[in-house]
């Protein structure tokens, strides 16, 4: 049930062009395939890791957004602009459990296109922890 590793984070911005530029000029980070999201966005590649997502939030439309995710606060700037963090675990049952324990809700989704299931939960400062798990 352990978690093995942090997965990737993603930031949810106004600016997903200037974003995705920077990540590539200072961390030689590359741009690469991403599953066909109701909404903008960018997944940017580590070797062959999509470590950083960048959610791209349109200002006249985020129905997309709006409809995957649910109500966020405004990606205005600062650590409100960093969507969630996300984790690969081994064993999505004891973590239900676990979950159930300590009385903590989440929301489970299967991840499209990918072979994980991944649960959703947030922290005490309404950080969004994906949990991702091998079907």
């Amino acid at each position: 049930m352990a978690m093995k590793r942090l997965d990737h984070y993603a930031i949810r911005t106004l600016k997903l062009a200037e974003t995705a530029k920077f990540y590539e000029d200072v961390l030689d980070l590359v741009p690469g395939p991403r599953p066909n999201f109701p909404f903008p966005g960018i997944w940017l590649y580590c070797g062959d890791v999509a470590t950083v997502h960048l959610i791209g939030i349109d200002a006249r439309d985020n129905s997309g957004y709006l409809e995957y995710f649910g109500p966020r606060p405004d990606p205005s700037g600062g650590t409100g602009a960093v969507d969630h963090i996300a984790f690969l675990g081994d064993d999505i049952a004891s973590m239900r459990l676990r979950l159930a324990e300590l009385g903590i809700r989440f929301v489970e989704r299967k991840l499209p296109y990918t072979p994980l299931d991944a649960l959703f939960i947030e922290d005490p400062n309404g950080i969004i922890v994906e949990m991702n798990f091998p079907r």
